[in-house]
């Protein structure tokens, strides 16, 4: 299809009205202390863990029931259960929860909703079935036996930091959440008043095994059989270290609370330590509980008479990505709305704690930053990168300060590369993949490995910031890398966000026009273009389903969205900027695609996406956050308004 045909360009003056609708809408998103924060929505199973939590500490007494109650039911879905993420048609042991929390509210067995509940529940094999967090929750109450549990000995805690195992080979998530409970595990409480909940045991609660899920093939049975080894010496009491384990897993878990009470950032490790806390007999007024309930309270939305509890609040994540929609869109760089974030942003970098990164890590100094107000513990590449390049796209009245801490940032960045060559989110070389086999590691998160999403970000970090002294030889690994996670059809594995359409548009936003003029970079270039021009969709849009993390062969395919259909033009964009020479190859499926945002555009400026296209566990969890629906498509319409301008 030829692309010089101006018919075919949507109009200048509408694509700058939605632009100008965008930006408009974006700033009255933004806090007059500077920053973005919106909404990051999960699945139920986070404010059903929230409500037993207060049940365990008896202090159900806060929760809004009302509230509660009608969010639980309004996320309920017509054959019953409840989701992980939009449309997926239902998952077990969320629905499991979800029906917990509605009887711990006071909803009877017998009501409607509940009884499709356990329809749902049942087919699908019941509380047998579930995932082991799943069972821990039941087992607090009664509802599922201890013994069905992985053993979690204390003496992790006293395995040397550096050795060849020992808590820090755990991904910083995994290793927040699991610390703790090797206290509840050692425990083992059950909380009263009991809710049985035989009804959801597809074979009867008289009949259930209590034992670990049989094992699929001979690493699994070993796995199993070390489970099994374990839990005979806690019956006869040979756990060697048990004192000093506990007493070591305390002070760790007290030691790394916030001021603000938080703990690594995120729901599970809040929860988790909690739990811990009310197991070891602490007071509900004691200080670290005081704040650690402030915290969770802080995660809480109430709107719409719907209660509800998010994972982790983003608003450093935001208000990056805020500012480089708002950079790309054309708004001046000295803009005071651009400077007061750049100035939030500037307060939030870690400058002065080690965190847990710094056990591995030996040689980097602070200078990155997290995804949430305050988590000083555990700052991330992948919002630091994002960070320092919307930092590049502000002139600050204070030059030498944003500029010192960009450099921070890129050389903390630099001391974060893995021996594979690229990065990975908090740690580096974090990848035992054996750890995603034990018993406990059911949802196959227990590591943080090196991943062409977070590795791309880094590289165009690189390009956009140009950080002084990068090293050639780091540079060429992650460029190596890179390359070398480019799939056969072309197409990247996005780990952070729902998917191929995600880690494509990164990986060719890094390989962009600053990348290095080699042959081997312009062929991965127009490969990953040409399979996203390949995914495509008749009405213009790209989109891609949660599925295609358990069946690859999904990739590129589900109802289009406004952020996967901007991060395929952000994808395109890149490749014709720097190889102008086959441009016309992609004229028409970009213009196809500014289209379809420009028709799909509210009148408010924003764009509908019930669509969750964020990841946190492939497979397991995901996540919507409610402003990826504005920034993202702001950014690839500043980015074609750009290049449609005449030189």
């Amino acid at each position: 299809m030829p692309s010089d045909r101006e018919n075919d360009r949507p109009a200048a003056s509408t694509l700058t009205g939605a632009i100008e609708r965008a930006v408009d809408a974006l700033f009255q998103q933004q806090d007059p202390a500077g920053y973005w924060w919106a909404e990051l929505e999960s699945n139920v199973s986070i404010t059903a863990e929230v409500l037993l939590l207060h049940h365990v500490w008896g202090t159900f007494y806060r929760v809004p029931r009302a509230a509660a109650e009608r969010y639980f039911r309004e996320q309920q879905r017509s054959h019953g259960g409840w989701e992980l993420a939009y449309g997926d048609g239902g998952e077990l042991s969320a629905s499991i929860e979800a029906y917990l929390a509605l009887r711990l509210l006071g909803v009877p067995a017998s009501d409607p909703a509940l009884t499709r509940a356990r329809l749902f529940v049942l087919a699908r094999g019941g509380i047998t079935r579930s995932r082991i967090f799943t069972k821990m929750h039941l087992a607090l109450i009664g509802a599922y036996e201890w013994s069905g549990l992985p053993a979690l000995p204390p003496w992790l805690m006293v395995l040397p930091d550096r050795g060849p195992l020992s808590i820090y080979d755990l991904s910083s998530w995994a290793r927040g959440s699991t610390v703790p409970l090797i206290l509840l595990f050692d425990r083992k409480p059950v909380y009263g008043p009991a809710l049985a909940l035989d009804e959801l045991y597809a074979e009867g609660r008289e009949n259930a095994r209590f034992t670990l899920p049989a094992a699929g093939d001979a690493f699994g049975a070993f796995f199993n059989a070390v489970d099994g080894v374990l839990k005979w010496a806690e019956r006869v009491g040979l756990v060697p270290f048990r004192e000093r384990g506990l007493e070591r897993a305390e002070t760790w878990t007290v030691e790394r609370q916030e001021h603000t009470g938080d703990w690594g950032g995120i729901i599970p490790a809040m929860l988790n330590a909690m739990l811990a806390l009310r197991a070891l007999g602490y007071a509900l007024h004691d200080p670290v509980v005081v704040r650690g309930w402030a915290a969770i309270d802080g995660f809480t939305i109430r709107s719409d008479g719907a209660y509800r509890v998010q994972p982790c609040i983003s608003p450093v994540w935001d208000t990056g990505l805020a500012v480089r929609a708002l950079a790309d869109a054309g708004i001046p760089r000295d803009d005071p709305r651009l400077v007061r974030a750049a100035s939030w942003l500037l307060d939030k970098q870690i400058v002065a704690r080690y965190g847990d990164w710094a056990v591995k890590n030996r040689t980097g100094r602070p200078g990155g930053w997290a995804f949430e107000f305050e988590n000083a513990w555990y700052p991330d590449v992948d919002d630091t990168a994002v960070v320092a390049m919307a930092l590049a796209a502000v002139d600050h009245p204070q030059p030498q300060r944003l500029r010192g801490a960009i450099a921070r940032a890129a050389q903390w960045v630099a001391t974060m590369q893995c021996k594979t060559g690229g990065w990975g989110a908090f740690d580096v070389d974090n990848d035992k993949a054996w750890l995603n086999r034990i018993p406990y590691g059911d949802l196959k998160a227990m590591i943080d490995p090196s991943t062409a999403d977070v590795t791309a970000r880094v590289l165009e970090m690189i390009a956009r910031c140009e950080p002084a002294d990068v090293d050639p030889a780091r540079f060429e690994r992650a460029l190596a890398f890179l390359l070398a996670e480019q799939e056969a059809d072309g197409a990247w594995f996005g780990r952070w966000g729902v998917n191929y359409v995600y880690g494509t548009s990164g990986a060719l936003a890094a390989l962009g026009p600053t990348a290095p003029a080699e042959r081997r970079v312009d062929e991965a270039v127009v490969r990953g273009a040409v399979w996203l021009k390949s995914v495509q969709q008749a009405g213009g849009g790209w989109g891609e389903t949660t599925d295609t993390y358990k069946n690859p062969a999904l990739r590129g395919h589900g109802p289009p969205t406004a952020s996967q259909t901007a991060w395929a033009l952000i994808g395109l964009l890149a490749c014709v900027e720097r190889l102008p020479q086959i441009a016309d190859a992609f004229a028409v499926p970009i213009e196809c695609g500014v289209d379809y945002l420009l028709r799909t555009q509210r009148d408010d400026g924003t764009w509908d996406e019930p669509e969750f296209t964020g990841t946190g566990f492939p497979v397991h969890f995901y996540l919507n956050y409610h402003q990826y629906r504005l920034h993202f498509p702001l950014s690839a319409l500043g980015r074609y308004a750009a290049r449609r301008q005449p030189a």
